[in-house]
């Protein structure tokens, strides 16, 4: 899937990769996509949590190699 900006929060534990990315979708307009990928396990949840308290739409998640992918719509 096509995004338009990428946040690389490996390494970083929780809250950090919801805060940079809450950064980063700052800086994108309504209806562009970010793809984050993270290596903490917690970041699941915490994601689908930020979404639903933000309202920005979670499109996927995905794990390989205890990474985590995910890309969320602004909205």
């Amino acid at each position: 899937m096509n995004f338009d900006k990428e946040l690389d929060a490996r390494g970083l534990n929780c809250p950090l990769p919801i805060l940079r990315a809450k950064k980063a979708l700052g800086e994108l307009q309504s209806g562009q996509v970010l793809k984050i990928v993270a290596t903490d396990p917690g970041a699941v949840k915490d994601f689908q949590a930020f979404s639903k308290q933000t309202g920005n739409e979670l499109l996927s998640h995905a794990e390989a190699n205890k990474e985590y992918t995910f890309l969320m719509k602004k909205k």
